[in-house]
């Protein structure tokens, strides 16, 4: 429910009724200060990579760890948000390449350099998301695994729509054996020591 700017009057005068406070509901739902949270999350990840601290985050926002949980009810609420933020840009980049050229090859060659060089500008948040923000959040690991089958599927239905294979189910293995090695390439790099 959103809440209204307008002041609100009492029936019998004209002294302005105080403005409606948030209730337990609304609470931490201002989308300003929450994209403003994300934008010093974003920060704190560029710079310190897995091992950013949710204190550090907290203090690049300006508030504190409490009011940062707050807006996010906890860890994995921030995790999914960031997840959210900087992952469906990504796929709706890698479907724009895999949907956009005529040859396939061109396209598949495409799909794979638009995931291979967000990770190579993004390392640091890379490695959060799909090593530490998975590790701790099931509902991420989740959310994120789900997102690579859907993918694996999208491929396993354009090779057989384009006459690529026949039969369904060794469609979907090529494909998805094709998404898990473009993953594990991407993710050769976020296993280095730190």
């Amino acid at each position: 429910m959103a809440l209204e700017n307008t002041q609100q009057t009492a029936p019998d005068d004209d002294t302005p009724a105080p403005a409606p406070r948030r209730g337990r509901s609304g609470r931490g739902r201002d989308p300003e200060r929450r994209r403003a949270i994300l934008d010093a999350a974003d920060r704190v990840i560029q710079r310190d990579g897995p091992d950013a601290s949710m204190l550090a985050i907290a203090t690049e926002a300006g508030i504190s760890k409490p009011i940062l949980y707050r807006h996010f009810g906890d860890k994995g609420g921030l995790y999914r948000a960031l997840a959210q933020r900087h992952v469906d840009p990504l796929i709706e980049a890698i479907r724009s390449e895999l949907y956009q050229h005529t040859d396939f090859d061109v396209r598949a060659r495409a799909t794979v350099g638009a995931y291979l060089s967000m990770i190579s500008q993004n390392l640091n948040l890379y490695r959060f998301l799909m090593d530490r923000a998975t590790s701790e959040d099931v509902r991420t690991r989740s959310d994120l695994g789900l997102m690579v089958r859907r993918l694996g599927e999208e491929l396993a239905d354009l090779l057989i729509t384009e006459g690529r294979m026949k039969g369904r189910l060794r469609a979907q293995i090529a494909a998805h054996a094709v998404v898990g090695m473009v993953q594990a390439a991407g993710s050769g790099g976020s296993n280095t020591p730190r």
